[in-house]
């Protein structure tokens, strides 16, 4: 799989955005993924490992919890990528910018 594949997973861009806010316990998440996208522990037991598998995320033991963290040596990789198409998007958002800037609240050129 793809990192392009593990992260077009609405609910596995979910389980990085929240884990980017901290460690969190595997039922934390699971009670979390459970009211936002209907799934069941098992589902959410499935991303996770998908997430660690590619290497997203890492996982250890307190107890009988597991205590699931981001790693950020993937989505540097993904983020260097990305950097070759940036010029492209800032050149295109900065066009759109000036475009507003021209242009007053109704829409016609000042």
């Amino acid at each position: 799989m793809h990192a392009f594949e593990v992260l077009g997973d609405p609910v596995r861009r979910r389980i990085l955005e929240l884990l980017a806010e901290g460690a969190q316990r595997s039922g934390v998440l699971s009670d979390i993924l459970r009211r936002e996208f209907g799934i069941s522990q098992p589902g959410v037991s499935q991303h996770l490992r998908i997430l660690r598998e590619y290497g997203l995320t890492s996982v250890r033991a307190e107890g009988t919890r597991r205590v699931y963290s981001i790693r950020s040596a993937p989505l540097e990789e993904i983020d260097a990528w990305l950097d070759q198409f940036r010029g492209f998007w800032v050149q295109h958002l900065q066009a759109l910018s000036a475009e507003a800037d021209h242009r007053d609240g109704d829409g016609a050129a000042r």
